[in-house]
């Protein structure tokens, strides 16, 4: 017997159909620029065909090095109407950075503007074989150009629903980027369910704040008009011009970082709550623990706006939510678990836990990644067999199932919303000839809710300065990845086993916060 096989999820689909369904709607806003559904959904297509006028084929990779901007919604579509791979690359990433991801990606195109021209231009001498499109015209191939020769017809490529639609870059405890495969079905089931929960959809509006690099960033922006809500797109933050956005762009929901929030607090006590703004109903939070007393400033100056706290990573995508009716009750919580989504807590020995307790925290969801690129040992390390997925956090279960986030089993550093790995830090500042031993934790920051900071152990008789440690940093690491702050020390403490004590050592950091407080 024939069985119908339906037809498969595609990030594509959301600007297919909202072209039909409300064509004049705005779809995407970026200062001056507006773009209609209709409009959207035809550039997309016409990028589409740019690729393919390559010679590119689907499943190839596509590596964006950009700011958010107008032209990042097209392309996302465009890559995904291709039966291509999006690759979103940090534009704060120095040169042998980005000349890691597209070695290791294989990406045989960049669609990059001049800012991220100029800074890949050393890597761009180097690979002559890459394609390059440029929104500017700074070098390569003109990206407006590009648009405008294409056939404007929609390729409709096939791909299937469990292919990677992106393939976002996280690092694990080697130091080096691991790149989560994404795929269709994931990310449209996030779309759909974040717009059951936060209101997007056709009439909603939204400010993309989180650049589209980033995975939240890209789910929460994207997402939005995929739904048939307005975005409009921020290039950077500056809270007095989020402030004006959200007013004058009349949002109805917004996705922010606990970074957002502290700058916005810096404005004045007042500020948010002064404001007129009474089309927002909701703000969800990701990406870094939304501190209590700050989260009470947020509720207080918003009465009347919901407010979410996600809890998530890369390779698991949303794993609970802790929604406004809670906010207030539950305390430091990240709430229940999302929607689709089974959880598993693993004590120290290995066992479940059942009911109230501490353990890892596992998760299976339509939502967790296919894997990691190229690498089925780093795969198997943080995935069961029966489909669940680890990424590294202890938590605690309340009586009521209610998650908190107490630990991290990896040193994982996370700095305005930004994920840092240690080992890639230390790897750096290591290879210094005055440097004999060095580790690298997270220590606490009002603004940042935690910063860089390294332990430095000299060789005997050696003298180097912070800033010429600064300058070590700054030649292979972007400039959040690199410490905020350097301490010298005359050992490093360690167990039997010669490994570092971290916790100790960011004890000692609290400690010193406290005393200053």
């Amino acid at each position: 017997m024939i069985r119908p096989r339906g037809a498969d999820l595609n990030i594509a689909s959301g600007l297919r159909e909202f072209r039909r369904a409300t064509p004049q709607a705005e779809a995407v806003i970026d200062g001056d620029r507006r773009l209609t559904f209709r409009a959207l959904d035809e550039r997309a297509n016409r990028f589409a065909q740019a690729l393919l006028a390559t010679g590119m084929v689907p499943g190839d990779r596509i590596a964006v090095l950009a700011a958010n901007r107008l032209e990042y919604v097209e392309i996302i579509g465009g890559v995904a109407k291709a039966g291509m791979v999006l690759v979103p690359l940090n534009p704060r990433l120095t040169a042998s950075e980005i000349a890691y991801l597209l070695d290791h990606s294989q990406a045989r195109v960049l669609v990059t503007d001049d800012d991220g021209y100029d800074d890949a231009a050393e890597v761009l001498e180097a690979r002559r074989d890459l394609v390059v499109f440029t929104i500017g015209g700074r070098g390569g191939r003109d990206y407006e150009s590009a648009i405008d020769a294409a056939n404007a017809s929609d390729p409709w490529i096939d791909v299937a629903e469990t292919e990677p639609f992106c393939l976002l870059y996280t690092s694990g405890t080697t130091g080096r980027p691991k790149g989560s495969l994404i795929s269709h079905r994931s990310r449209v089931l996030t779309f759909y369910l974040g717009a059951l929960e936060w209101g997007l959809g056709p009439g909603a509006r939204t400010l993309a704040v989180a650049p589209f690099y980033h995975g939240a960033g890209l789910a929460f922006g994207y997402g939005a008009v995929f739904t048939g809500a307005t975005c409009t797109v921020l290039r950077k933050w500056d809270p007095e011009h989020f402030l004006d956005a959200l007013k004058s762009e009349r949002a109805t929901s917004v996705f922010l970082v606990p970074t957002h929030a502290q700058t916005l607090r810096t404005l004045g006590e007042d500020r948010l709550a002064s404001l007129d703004i009474p089309d927002l109903k909701t703000i969800y939070f990701n990406a870094a623990p939304l501190p209590q007393t700050l989260k009470e400033w947020v509720l207080d100056s918003l009465p009347e706006v919901g407010l979410h706290e996600l809890y998530g990573s890369t390779e698991a995508g949303i794993v609970s939510d802790l929604r406004p009716a809670d906010a207030r009750r539950k305390v430091n919580c990240v709430g229940l678990p999302w929607f689709m989504t089974q959880i598993r807590v693993v004590d120290s020995q290995g066992e479940t836990v059942e009911g109230e307790g501490i353990g890892e925290l596992f998760s299976r969801s339509p939502f967790l990644m296919s894997g990691y690129l190229d690498d089925d040992e780093a795969t198997m390390a943080c995935t069961t067999d029966d489909g669940y997925l680890s990424a590294g956090d202890v938590v605690r279960v309340d009586d009521e199932g209610y998650l908190y986030v107490i630990d991290r089993t990896k040193d994982l550093i996370i700095t305005g919303g930004v994920n840092v790995y240690p080992r890639e830090v230390e790897n750096v500042l290591s290879r210094h000839t005055a440097v004999d031993d060095v580790a690298v934790v997270g220590g606490p920051s009002k603004q940042w809710g935690e910063q860089v900071v390294a332990f430095v152990v000299l060789r005997h008789g050696a003298h180097v300065s912070p800033e010429e440690l600064d300058q070590q940093a700054s030649t292979e690491l972007a400039t959040y990845k690199r410490p905020r702050r350097y301490e010298y020390v005359s050992e490093l403490p360690k167990n039997a086993a010669g490994k570092t004590l971290k916790r100790e050592l960011r004890e000692r950091l609290s400690r010193a916060a406290d005393m200053q407080e």
